[in-house]
């Protein structure tokens, strides 16, 4: 005759197996989760289900058997999906390069800045002859091809603006004096053989220290609303255009 101890631990047997899901109930659970495009909750799994399964008891189980594998039962805003595996998630990043091209006053703001360094906004829409807007000069600060050196010395201390490294190895230069000269800018057609009378080509400077007339950046300043407009203009800047073109706002 088996003592109460194993009548007791007899009982409790079938009553623990019948807390674990069957193989059956948790293959429609998985299948249920892999065809749906979108998480579903436990509600909607249950109607799908046969009757009497504990859904959440097998969505635990299911959870604890994909938890080492590649893909992962997660819950999402009380929802249940299958997401990559948290430490995979570099397999599926995909790197691609954009390539977008400069507008004109964007190449033009460049030329300025690269061979009259260091030069602030007032100083390009001066020999520009037009306004220049802030998203010119922010496509050029995001390629890093340009950057603040300092403030000028002046009324409302400017930024001065000068070329990166990144620049130098942009256009495979290995310093700022090999850009091209006025003969080689005329040579390639880039420049009017007919140029007004003392007309020049500055040499730019491959010293990075600050100028006598610029101050360094102080910690803190808020580039941003340095470079912020308060309203562009509708004329050219005072001073006029001294290549002789018409002045006016950058399109």
């Amino acid at each position: 005759m088996a003592s109460l101890a194993e009548v007791r631990v007899e009982e409790a047997e079938p009553m623990e197996s019948e807390s674990q899901a069957r193989p059956e109930e948790l293959r429609l659970l998985e299948a249920l989760l892999f065809a749906s495009s979108e998480p579903l909750d436990t509600a909607t799994l249950a109607k799908r289900m046969p009757e009497g399964v504990d859904v959440k008891a097998a969505l635990e189980q299911l959870q604890a058997d994909y938890a080492s594998r590649g893909v992962n039962l997660v819950r999402v805003a009380n929802k249940w999906t299958f997401r990559t595996a948290g430490d995979l998630a570099w397999l599926m990043t995909r790197e691609s390069t954009e390539t977008r091209r400069l507008s004109r006053a964007a190449i033009e703001v460049l030329a300025i800045i690269a061979y009259h360094q260091p030069v602030t906004r007032a100083e390009i829409e001066e020999i520009r002859g037009v306004v220049t807007s802030k998203g010119t000069l922010d496509v050029l600060l995001e390629t890093g091809w340009i950057k603040p050196r300092g403030r000028r010395k002046t009324p409302g201390r400017p930024l001065t603006f000068g070329t990166t490294e990144e620049f130098l190895s942009q256009f495979t230069l290995e310093q700022l004096s090999d850009l091209p000269g006025l003969e080689e800018l005329k040579g390639t057609g880039l420049l009017d053989s007919r140029l007004p009378t003392g007309f020049s080509v500055p040499t730019p400077s491959d010293d990075p220290a600050l100028r006598e007339d610029e101050d360094p950046l102080e910690p803190g300043d808020d580039l941003d609303l340095a470079l912020a407009p308060a309203v562009e203009p509708e004329s050219p800047p005072e001073g006029g255009n001294e290549g002789g073109g018409e002045g006016g706002t950058e399109e």
